[in-house]
């Protein structure tokens, strides 16, 4: 297809991409994904991120703790944090939030940490990434407490039911591969009703790999599979919801639109 497709959410800096990391964004760019956001999970990742951003055209970084990581949040990792957010070049807050599915970090840490990086995005008035699993309830709660955050809800996997919530208090909703998996109909029916200006593809690679794909290492070239999923469900073409969702990005991480690079 043609290009203009964004990647919202990808963790190219992983060990599993050293040995290819070169051909991998090359495969990315002529699938046509122009742009990856590229989020960090901790310290040293958000460095990373950061720092292949710099060197790499199209990919933006982002810096924050992951909730699986809460537990080593401690006051020089937010020192750290904070720092790197308040970079010109760094784009999101996070990836942070909830997770009590795994629970490899303990609820109160995990209700700490994302309740800091909430408010560290609203001061900041960056784009908060959030992760959430099996959290809902929790997760809607801290967001609503904290009005007036811009964010993604990243890799939602949830259903129609839940989506309005998120909507309401005007988060992003980015897709992942999770969405062209068998079995995965709530979801599905979450990407037709999410509106427009809203809506948001990603990969979240190396994770979740799409139908074709699925079972291998994924990577930021698999989200075109992922885009073109969400349009046949949408009745639009591919190149229009390419369009749009990378629009949708410019807009939330203050990106330079695609067209006018």
């Amino acid at each position: 297809m043609s290009g203009g497709i964004t990647d919202s959410h990808c963790h190219v800096w992983w060990d599993q991409f050293d040995d290819d990391r070169d051909l991998v964004l090359q495969r990315a760019r002529d699938a046509g994904v122009e742009r990856m956001v590229v989020v960090g999970t901790d310290v040293e990742t958000s460095v990373a991120s950061l720092e292949l951003a710099a060197r790499e055209e199209g990919l933006h970084g982002t810096a924050g703790i992951h909730p699986h990581d809460a537990a080593k949040f401690d006051d020089r990792a937010r020192r750290s944090i904070e720092e790197l957010c308040q970079r010109a070049d760094c784009v999101g807050v996070g990836e942070t939030g909830l997770d009590w599915f795994k629970e490899w970090a303990p609820r109160d840490a995990q209700l700490a940490s994302f309740r800091w990086h909430l408010e560290l995005a609203r001061t900041l008035d960056k784009p908060v990434i959030i992760h959430s699993r099996e959290a809902h309830e929790d997760t809607l709660e801290l967001v609503q407490g904290c009005p007036g955050v811009r964010g993604v809800m990243h890799c939602f996997v949830m259903g129609p039911e839940e989506l309005p919530h998120y909507v309401d208090a005007g988060l992003h909703i980015s897709f992942s591969g999770i969405v062209t998996f068998k079995g995965s109909a709530e979801n599905q029916e979450a990407a037709r009703r999410c509106p427009e200006e809203l809506l948001l593809v990603e990969t979240d690679a190396p994770f979740l790999a799409p139908t074709p794909h699925r079972g291998k290492r994924n990577e930021p070239a698999f989200c075109a599979d992922t885009l073109r999923f969400v349009a046949e469900l949408r009745g639009v073409s591919a190149e229009h919801l390419a369009r749009v969702t990378s629009e949708n990005a410019s807009r939330l991480f203050g990106l330079t639109p695609l067209e006018a690079r």
